[in-house]
């Protein structure tokens, strides 16, 4: 039988689970009933900044955000949704070897090009003679064959990369590695119970082979084939030519890969559940897109464009693609499908440094923004403040053109910069179109969609009306819904491969409509490259 989890209300008996978010900036949990998705209670606690980051700060807050949320004893079932490709190497005692890297650490750029070019060589049928046309050649059909492997070209924010650059810049780190985790499979086990030896927050020690994950966070690792079979141990995708070309070895333990509403073990009673009988069920969890996706019920035809610490557009496809180009990442989403992504590293923050040149909040932004015309009469920003993802930029900066007396004013700086953010978000839109996905509705979200003059920005924009959903936690409701899916199957029995993920009420949301602003991204396409 599964486990069950009662609370008392007007209506009488209801089931809770509840989601977690361990983003870049902040945990978040949310208690939901599994039946309506109806939300009881939430808890929320900030992460550190920075671009690496101790994971028992991510501890910590969890903690603090799930004793916000009221305590979890009552909840039936838990999944964590999380920040992707962030680097946790653990040693052999389960102790974290360095500071995890984070996605938006571009420290490992030149890894990055070292291995495609190294697997472009190895996939070279004959050498070119001329040695910078060999290296060129090396470079593109690298690219190609490692888009073929995983679905994605490598950046600096894949975990490969940051594997390689462990290995070539802290040797002695990288030989005591003895498992690979991301953010969110590392707070999996911890809340399981797992951790460190001889901490007493992990009771059941260090057993590393208690790591899982899910396929949708796996694929984006940079040595995951997300078309292949798992096997019976959930490890057989992984593709250990890849890792050993990044880490030298391939004698570290990876966590085990477990189906979309696969219990993927028992939360520890000191964490939650000691109130249910047998514990509170554990699901495999996702990646923050995934999980968004999930969250918000995509299907076929929708777009989510987010706009949190990065900009990511993503659709729901049944199909992987193979984008040599680098712009879109196929990697797979919580449901046994594939989330296509082209993703940016600047999104909100661009915002947020235009809130510090003007010396305004962000509603006083967006009262600037709107004050200017469409195009902000030629003013351009190429928002490439932190380098560049898509396209694979990391040691560009960030440039304004056009700057005459007539656009020397705060509205028209608050105007370029919206745009200029946004501008970024439609190119990612266009890279998804030329790989022949539709498009029919674009779902705004993330904090950035918050802002007034966003949302009504981005149709001029991207050229098509927008949706803004209510507001609200995406990926840690989508990690509810899944730890509610993984109850439901847990009830079904046997694996539960039938069982659909429960439907909940779709959240209400608001459409935004505009006319088109051609204009706006033809000046900005004229100058994006410029750098």
């Amino acid at each position: 039988m599964a486990t069950e989890a009662r609370t008392s209300d007007a209506g009488g008996e209801r089931v809770l689970v509840a989601g977690v978010d361990t983003s870049t900036q902040s945990c978040k949990v949310v208690v939901r009933d599994a039946g309506t998705g109806a939300l009881v209670r939430t808890g929320s606690a900030k992460h550190p900044d920075g671009t690496e980051v101790h994971p028992d700060a991510w501890w910590d807050a969890f903690r603090e955000a799930a004793s916000a949320a009221g305590g979890l004893d009552d909840v039936a079932a838990l999944a964590v949704g999380g920040q992707q490709h962030g680097l946790v190497a653990l040693d052999a005692d389960g102790n974290v070897v360095r500071d995890a890297l984070l996605w938006n650490d571009t420290r490992s750029a030149p890894a990055a090009r070292d291995l495609i070019r190294e697997l472009g060589e190895a996939r070279l049928a004959e050498g070119v003679p001329d040695a910078h046309d060999r290296v060129e050649s090396a470079t593109e059909a690298g690219a190609q064959a490692w888009a073929d492997a995983i679905g994605s070209v490598p950046v600096a924010s894949l975990t490969v990369t940051k594997l390689r650059w462990l290995r070539d810049a802290e040797p002695e780190n990288a030989a005591r590695v003895a498992a690979v985790a991301l953010p969110h499979d590392w707070l999996t086990w911890r809340i399981a119970g797992y951790g460190p030896a001889g901490d007493e927050s992990a009771p059941l020690g260090p057993d590393l082979d208690a790591l899982v994950t899910d396929a949708s966070d796996a694929s984006g690792t940079g040595y995951y084939d997300a078309t292949r079979d798992d096997g019976p141990d959930g490890r057989a995708a992984y593709r250990l030519d890849l890792l050993e070309l990044a880490l030298g070895r391939t004698d570290v333990v990876l966590p085990r890969v477990v189906a979309p509403s696969a219990t993927a073990g028992v939360a520890h009673a000191s964490v939650a559940g000691s109130a249910v009988e047998g514990g509170t069920l554990l699901g495999p969890g996702a990646g923050d897109n995934a999980g968004a996706a999930l969250g918000l019920g995509m299907v076929a035809g929708d777009v989510a464009v987010s706009i949190g610490t990065s900009g990511v557009v993503s659709a729901v496809t049944d199909d992987r693609t193979a984008d040599g180009s680098g712009l879109v990442n196929g990697f797979s989403d919580a449901t046994g499908r594939y989330l296509l992504l082209a993703v940016t590293l600047n999104a909100s923050r661009v915002l947020d440094a235009a809130r510090a040149v003007l010396g305004v909040d962000h509603t006083g932004l967006s009262r600037l923004a709107l004050q200017a015309p469409p195009g902000a009469d030629g003013l351009v920003l190429v928002p490439y403040l932190e380098g560049e993802r898509m396209p694979n930029r990391p040691d560009a900066s960030g440039t304004l053109h056009g700057i005459r007396l007539g656009t020397s004013t705060p509205e028209h700086l608050a105007r370029a910069y919206v745009e200029g953010m946004l501008c970024g978000l439609a190119d990612g839109l266009d890279a998804l179109r030329a790989l022949g996905v539709r498009v029919e509705r674009v779902q705004l979200i993330g904090g950035g969609a918050q802002s007034e003059a966003v949302r009504r920005i981005a149709p001029q924009v991207l050229g098509l009306p927008v949706t803004v959903p209510e507001p609200g936690e995406y990926v840690a409701d989508g990690a509810a819904r899944q730890a509610a899916w993984v109850l439901a199957a847990h009830e079904a029995g046997g694996s539960g491969a039938d069982v659909a993920p429960p439907t909940w009420a779709a959240s209400s949301g608001t459409v935004v409509e505009a006319d088109p602003v051609p204009a706006i991204r033809e000046q900005y396409a004229a100058v994006r490259d410029l750098v």
